[in-house]
């Protein structure tokens, strides 16, 4: 019987640990910002799970919906620089930080 308890007060400590190092683990994750279209492309807005980084999965605005991106881009500190990227350089817009 003492044997039984001593497991108790062992093994649910150590497996109450566990339980929280692997759910820190999977609640981090990268998640859809925006999307929207311009040009020939669409795009969806990425974001980090502390919003310190975003970048684009750009398609071409034929693709199928399911398909793999044309393009995944470098992550960028905010969302603006983002999307004044995927205007400058899929939507065609001529921005003034486009020059830059």
């Amino acid at each position: 019987m003492k044997l039984i308890q001593i497991l108790k007060l062992a093994v649910i400590p150590v497996l109450t640990v566990l339980s929280f190092v692997s759910t820190s683990n999977t609640a981090l994750a990268d998640y859809l910002t925006s999307q929207g279209s311009g040009g020939n492309y669409r795009y969806e807005l990425w974001s980090t799970d502390d919003n310190s980084h975003y970048y684009l999965k750009v398609w071409s605005s034929e693709a199928n919906l399911n398909s793999d991106p044309y393009d995944t881009t470098t992550t960028f500190p905010s969302s603006r620089e983002a999307l004044i990227y995927f205007d400058c350089n899929y939507a065609g817009t001529n921005l003034p930080e486009c020059s830059q």
